[in-house]
């Protein structure tokens, strides 16, 4: 009897035994970025983001006793060479992927990503054509999309300036640009219909020359000039812009140049709008007190001599999302390590935190991350602008219901609905 109750608890402990021996030696994640190209500035503080994380997870016994192991591909060798290295990495046994920057490359990485069965989180790009134009099984948004970021950016707009009567856009030439305008514009015509469109200037991304839209827009004088443009493209245009006095005549709306500020120095004068894509900011008004905080941003200084940007935080949250799931779906598994399966079913619905607020994925897959833009002000102890009137919104009443279109949900909103968003304001 004895020796059939040992046989039995032996047999029983078979699967539980076979499936621990599944525990990988290290987990394969790989991570695309821009590291060459204008958009470098961009991608490399991601990337040294990354590096400091993947460290400090693995010093604290990696991902469910497994040490993480990030390989980086860049985004700057172009499309053609981003895929083949992608499927290079994943039919070599990467466990994960995280892809991409450029929005561009995101519609092409989300069908791949699904054609070869692997778990890709879009840790950064904006377009929110990815869940609206497609259904995927293994691709996950660890952030929010163009109409969240364009939604508060014309929020913080109308109640900090809402009298202005003209505007002008200037945005890089590729899908980011033409997507994040057209959800601006829509939401700008269904909460501010008189306002007039007195230029729209799309010059080729990576453009070393804005010479000629900024002739045309100081001939037109708007009142406000929204440009959603980022990384180098971004500071040549604003640089460009303010030597030529643009910047002292119009309003400037730069939803992504949180990224910018160190870099344009005294370029960027006081008074204009600048977004985070999110809550993201060095100062963080609500975490900058914070010890796991204060301690990442002392390592990244420290590491870079440079300010953490908000690609930073989406690279955080982006890994922070891969730790939540692979620790929700090994709980769900009786502690044992999960299977890929396993690991996808927990990305849904997940709650998870990286430098900003706590940050949740929808049914959809999608990301509901807070926003929070602020004012540029200079003359304070750093030579570059920083942020006062602060304001973050929460992420959910931004966000394009499932099964709806950006486009065209935003353009049923009417005007009194930037006074029902929930908003924490902070003088810096």
């Amino acid at each position: 009897m004895k020796k059939l109750l040992m046989a039995t608890a032996a047999c029983a402990l078979l699967p539980l035994a076979a499936f621990a021996q599944d525990k990988p030696e290290k987990l394969q994640v790989g991570v695309t970025t821009f590291l060459t190209g204008p958009a470098s500035v961009f991608g490399v503080p991601a990337k040294d983001a990354a590096e400091i994380m993947a460290e400090d997870i693995n010093a604290n016994g990696g991902i469910q006793g497994v040490p993480l192991e990030l390989t980086f591909v860049d985004e700057g060798a172009g499309t053609e060479t981003l895929t083949t290295e992608y499927r290079r990495l994943v039919e070599n046994g990467a466990h994960a992927m995280l892809a991409a920057i450029s929005s561009g490359n995101c519609k092409t990485i989300a069908p791949l990503a699904e054609d070869l069965e692997v778990i890709n989180i879009m840790w950064d790009c904006g377009t929110q054509k990815i869940f609206e134009e497609g259904d995927y099984n293994y691709v996950f948004r660890s952030q929010a999309h163009a109409g969240t970021e364009m939604l508060a950016t014309v929020a913080y707009l109308l109640k900090t300036n809402p009298d202005f009567e003209t505007i002008a856009v200037v945005n890089q030439d590729y899908a980011w640009g033409r997507d994040s305008w057209d959800i601006f514009s829509a939401a700008l015509k269904a909460l501010k219909p008189e306002v007039e469109v007195v230029g729209e200037f799309f010059p080729k991304f990576g453009s070393p020359d804005f010479s000629t839209e900024i002739s045309r827009l100081q001939a037109l004088q708007p009142d406000v000039i929204l440009s959603t443009s980022w990384g180098g493209d971004l500071d040549t245009f604003v640089q460009q812009a303010s030597q030529r006095g643009l910047t002292n005549t119009s309003m400037f709306v730069l939803p992504l140049a949180e990224s910018s500020l160190e870099r344009l120095g005294s370029a960027l004068p006081s008074g204009h709008i600048v977004g985070a894509r999110g809550d993201h900011y060095w100062n963080h008004p609500e975490r900058r007190d914070d010890e796991d905080f204060k301690s990442f941003m002392a390592k990244f200084e420290e590491k870079t001599g440079a300010k953490a940007i908000y690609p930073v935080f989406h690279m955080s949250q982006g890994l922070a999302a891969l730790e939540a799931a692979y620790d929700k779906a090994a709980e769900a598994n009786g502690g044992n390590w999960p299977s890929e399966d396993q690991v996808i079913e927990a990305f849904e619905g997940l709650e998870f935190q990286g430098l900003g607020r706590p940050v949740s994925l929808r049914e959809d897959h999608q990301g509901i991350e807070a926003q929070l833009l602020g004012m540029s002000v200079q003359g304070g102890e750093h030579p570059f602008a920083t942020l006062e009137n602060i304001m973050i919104f929460d992420g959910a009443e931004l966000t394009t219901p499932v099964g709806e279109e950006s486009v065209a949900w935003v353009g049923t909103l009417e005007p009194g609905w930037v006074d029902s968003l929930t908003v924490e304001t902070y003088a810096k």
